[in-house]
């Protein structure tokens, strides 16, 4: 079969790899119709993520119909259309009885690995590095689906692969990252980040009840895109502080709760941004939590800052000392919404959200390679990158 694999930093292919089969009797073999690039597999194409080996295979939002099942397997057939979650979660242990998906303690066949880096293991995920299991991911042919009878969600009739594959990361992240603000009626949100996953979060805090909701980011049609589509007000951080903006635009008490749906790729304005991308891609930094120290430092007092950008490793200049004066509840997960998606689905279904206007590009898997381009450097107004197998 066909699959994306990674080469080294910033560079991909699309190799003939061996087809997966199934290994365990809660296995599936999905047969990739639609898969998609995630901010987050910036992350592993540019080399940040520790741990990520020549030929890995990439993507960790697909959907598909089902080929094959495992003896265990008992509601899926072959033929089924699924979309499938980006963790890989067992659905039994302590933490997926509580819905903590991204914290399944039997996905991950490398946990002893992840414990060194992070003290405890999260869960496994599709197309990530080998700390989280080094599971082959979703931009190839054909994918195994592990735990398949909880991660295969089914995909209703109403609802197409291209809506569908939106369900798979990017709008339950939006969704779990607006659900960590407690929002309340009136309530002021700020998202840093105008991506996919910070329009789905922009979309999911008016759902929740927000009374204004305001995107950061600097990317000129992103920013009009959430203007248009979600009426948002927007800040661009190249023309503008973001702190004193916020400020600004909430009376001077900040918003009650700030979204960091960018992590550690944040592209800080000036020199100084400049400094913080050269020390990243020299190896003396892990991150550039530009975006969260802006959330906090604009955070009202007492307010909520949601986390859902992923981060890796270290990460330095984080304003604790502010987080702390100001009584801030600090939240973040790699990604529970997976346990949303089949009520997502339906929502998409009965038309009470639908975010396919994030999709921009449509690219078959051979040209994985300027697809990775262009959605790295924001380039031809790309919003979302899907790629058709």
């Amino acid at each position: 079969m066909k699959a994306v694999c990674w080469h080294g930093p910033n560079e991909v292919g699309v190799e003939t790899v061996a087809d997966p089969s199934i290994l365990n009797p809660r296995d599936a073999i999905v047969r990739v119709t639609l898969a998609s690039i995630c901010g987050s597999d910036l992350h592993a194409y540019g080399g940040h993520l520790p741990g990520m080996e020549r030929g890995d295979i990439l993507g960790h939002e697909f959907c598909g119909r089902v080929v094959a099942t495992g003896a265990r397997v008992r509601n899926l057939a072959p033929g089924d259309r699924v979309v499938v979650g980006p963790v890989i979660a067992c659905g039994g242990c302590f933490f997926c009885a509580r819905r903590r998906w991204s914290l399944c303690d039997n996905s991950n066949p490398n946990a002893w690995l992840a414990e060194q880096a992070f003290g405890h293991s999260p869960a496994g995920s599709f197309g990530s590095s080998h700390l989280f299991g080094g599971y082959a991911g979703g931009l190839a042919e054909l994918v195994r689906v592990p735990f398949a009878d909880v991660g295969a969600i089914p995909i209703p009739d109403g609802v197409s692969d291209e809506q569908a594959v939106l369900a798979a990361d990017v709008l339950p992240a939006g969704m779990m990252a607006a659900e960590m603000c407690d929002i309340q009626p009136g309530d002021v949100v700020a998202v840093f980040g105008a991506g996919a996953v910070g329009h789905c979060a922009a979309l999911a805090a008016s759902l929740l009840g927000a009374e204004r909701v305001i995107v950061v980011d600097r990317v000129p049609e992103r920013l009009e895109a959430a203007l248009v589509h979600l009426q948002a007000e927007t800040v661009d951080f190249q023309r503008s502080d973001v702190v004193d903006a916020l400020k600004d635009l909430t009376a001077g008490r900040g918003p009650d709760a700030c979204i960091d749906a960018v992590g550690m790729e944040a592209r800080g304005p000036g020199l100084s941004g400049a400094y913080e991308r050269g020390k990243q891609a020299l190896g003396i930094e892990s991150n550039r939590p530009v975006a969260l120290e802006q959330a906090i430092l604009a955070c009202r007092k007492g307010g909520v800052v949601s986390v859902v950008g992923s981060y890796t490793g270290l990460a330095e200049k984080v304003p604790l000392g502010a987080a702390m004066s100001k009584g801030l509840t600090l939240r973040t997960a790699l990604e529970h919404g997976s346990g949303a998606i089949a009520a997502l689905l339906a929502a998409i279904g009965d038309r009470r959200a639908d975010p396919s206007y994030l999709v921009t590009h449509r690219l078959p898997l051979d040209d994985a390679a300027e697809g990775f381009r262009m959605f790295q450097e924001r380039a031809n107004e790309c919003i979302k990158l899907l790629f058709r197998l």
